[in-house]
């Protein structure tokens, strides 16, 4: 029974390099994916292309591309990405200069386009906005970027017309894995049984480390061997679609049946229903089963038709978030960094400053968990002898936000005693909103540079 390898290189914009490297030279790899897109990271791409329209692709494209490229032509590794962002077709003309630059021919690069539709949004104005109680049309003008989640049905193309390396912008994470899946086996699309299967492996290889034991480990509870040198997982995949997880022999971490659970269940709201461009995979019925050191044998996803509609995922200028920090050590540090939070408020208050939401937290005490949960772990708060003072807050115009970090500064020498390390800063905050639209409104197009 045909089998195909493909490996994970990248769990988030900016994950190592090192075990992508170690995969491709160890892995005896059919592909290598690199799934480096978020929400918020694809607006702040958008804004990039919008300062400098040959920009908007993911910033570590090129030192990636650096040590890919010859293990790519090397290895026979086939590479799949979202690291063209905002700008798929720059990042495919970038990686043709590195080929040519490099010396390396006969390279096919293709670009999937198509998920953009920014310049399309005025038809969809009445749409209702999944996060806010608003319509689409209430925050037009803050709207910076608009990107639906295409499937693998690019991917799968551009592999079929010979690809090496396929660039997308945002593709759905598991359609990355997908496409390749589906251009190997020649899967009927519309096999929603298989489809899901697939979309399965691909949801458990997108977050690269974290099945390896990355997020899975807890020090004393759930131990995890060699951690600085994570190694990245590796799907041994049939036709069928069974799928074994694995990874390179002496690398760190760990492949068990429960780092492959926590995986499995990460961000899905729904196991009956996981929903993606390409269809709705079935979890209820999975699995799993160690068959060996690192291995774990994977069975029994389903599925069920793709949905009638894709979503869109918008980038939109929302607020300012300004704050400040301040340390204080020793006897009474608790009630000094208490006193110094107020002494703040009470400041902004004075002077005016317009803030939409605000907050004091004490880092390493109420922070994470705010005042109820954080009393019954901390009952006496006064026996902490470090403690962290954090102001922050919402605005809407930049200037307010400013203030509220001067503020934290200013008890350098208007008390209380003993403040040092005063930072402080402003982000303005592109939040993200949603809207479905029909599927028929996209159209994927792919196109070519070669090496």
């Amino acid at each position: 029974m045909k089998t195909i390898r493909i490996g994970s290189g990248a769990g988030y914009a900016g994950d190592r390099l090192e075990p992508a490297v170690e995969l491709m030279e160890k892995g005896n790899l059919d592909y290598i994916i690199f799934e480096c897109l978020a929400e918020r990271t694809i607006a702040i791409a958008q804004e990039e292309k919008l300062k400098n329209p040959d920009k908007g692709y993911n910033g570590l494209l090129e030192y990636r591309m650096d040590k890919v490229l010859p293990l790519c032509v090397e290895k026979k590794v086939k590479v799949i990405t979202n690291m063209g962002a905002a700008n798929p077709q720059s990042a495919a003309i970038v990686i043709k200069k590195m080929a040519e630059e490099k010396g390396i021919k006969g390279l096919k690069i293709a670009a999937v386009l198509g998920d953009d539709i920014y310049d399309k949004i005025d038809k969809y104005m009445d749409y209702d906005v999944l996060e806010l109680d608003a319509k689409l049309k209430d925050i037009k003008d803050q709207v910076i970027s608009a990107n639906v989640y295409i499937g693998a049905d690019g991917v799968v193309e551009a592999l079929k017309n010979g690809a090496d390396i396929v660039v997308t912008g945002r593709i759905a994470d598991p359609a990355l894995v997908l496409g390749p899946i589906l251009y190997e086996f020649g899967w009927d699309s519309e096999d929603h049984e298989k489809i899901g299967k697939g979309i399965m492996i691909g949801h458990l290889l997108e977050c690269a480390g974290q099945i390896t034991g990355g997020y899975f480990a807890d020090p004393g509870y759930k131990d995890v061997p060699e951690l600085w040198k994570l190694g990245f997982p590796i799907a041994e995949i049939n036709e069928n679609g069974e799928v074994v997880i694995t990874k390179v022999d002496g690398s760190g971490g760990t492949v068990t049946t429960q780092t492959c659970k926590e995986q499995l269940i990460y961000e899905i709201h729904d196991l009956t229903a996981y929903v993606t461009p390409d269809g709705i995979a079935d979890y209820s019925d999975v699995t799993m089963e160690q068959i060996g050191l690192d291995r774990v044998e994977i069975k029994g996803a389903t599925g069920k038709k793709k949905p009638d509609t894709l979503k869109v995922s918008m980038g939109y200028r929302d607020c300012y978030i300004g704050e400040g920090e301040m340390s204080y050590g020793g006897s009474g540090a608790y009630e000094r960094a208490k006193l110094a939070g107020e002494i703040v408020k009470k400041r902004l208050e004075y002077t005016g400053v317009n803030i939409e939401e605000f907050r004091i937290d004490y880092i390493g005490i109420n922070s994470l968990y705010k005042d109820q949960i954080s009393d019954a772990m901390i009952r006496e708060r006064s026996v902490c002898k470090e403690v962290r003072l954090r102001v922050s807050g919402r605005t809407a115009e930049r200037m307010d936000a400013v203030k509220i970090g001067n503020e934290v500064e200013a008890l350098y020498t208007n008390g209380p005693a003993g403040g040092g390390g005063a930072t402080q800063g402003v982000k303005e905050i592109v939040s993200i909103a949603s809207i479905f639209i029909p599927r028929e409104d996209i159209k994927i197009e792919v196109n070519y540079e070669e090496a």
